[in-house]
């Protein structure tokens, strides 16, 4: 589990075939020291899991799967990730929670500076996820936790400061760059028990109820 806060940009140093999925070697003198064997860690929102490391790098496995549905396939080495490593329960929860589990990848519309050096950000959603997302409502962009200014046709509209943009990678997106999307754990939830909800226990939960507790 992770907040969707970046600790540290990382560098790919190495990338190895392992059968059909691949080993990455990432630099990250920062954290690595840190790090333990078997620690899970969010690499571009990816939650994937140390397997190998020293004091400057460590190395994680991505299986096939994993390569179909993210963006990782397409990384090549010299790219910088975003990295964070898992919440721990007494750290302050300062983004909302992100289980490093990508639901699609989205594609960047546009991407514009204003004056006062602030960014919108447009991201074309796939139409699956389109039902999850709500103005306000909260989503994880290569691991890094955003609210969601306003929605459009095709996606969501992210207003950026200029402080996320210079300590994550979107300092050097552009359009047309694919990324990763994570939708709020919540959404899907309240989603699914009201797609199911006149069936078994989910029967009693109702929009009235929702409601009633706060959401």
């Amino acid at each position: 589990m992770f907040t969707g806060l970046v600790e540290t940009i990382g560098k790919i140093t190495k990338i190895q075939p392992q059968g059909a999925g691949k080993r990455y070697e990432i630099s990250a003198p920062d954290i690595a020291q840190e790090l333990a064997s078997g620690e899970s860690i969010s690499v571009n929102g990816v939650c994937l899991t140390v397997v190998n490391l020293n004091p400057e790098r460590f190395e994680c496995d991505v299986i096939q799967e994993t390569l179909l549905r993210t963006t990782l396939n397409g990384l090549k080495v010299g790219d910088p990730v975003n990295l964070e490593r898992a919440l721990r329960l007494s750290d302050r929860l300062g983004g909302h929670f992100v289980q490093g589990h990508i639901d699609g990848t989205g594609e960047i519309e546009s991407f514009d500076r204003d004056e006062a050096g602030n960014f919108r950000l447009r991201i074309r959603l796939p139409d699956a996820l389109q039902k999850f997302v709500m103005e306000k409502g909260s989503i994880a962009i290569d691991g890094v936790s955003l609210t969601i200014a306003r929605l459009w046709d095709s996606g969501v509209e992210i207003a950026l400061i200029p402080f996320t943009a210079a300590h994550t990678l979107f300092g050097t997106k552009s359009r047309r760059d694919r990324v990763n999307v994570e939708i709020d754990l919540l959404a899907k939830y309240v989603y699914r028990f009201l797609k199911y909800k006149d069936t078994g226990d989910a029967a009693q939960i109702t929009e009235d109820w929702l409601r009633k507790i706060g959401f």
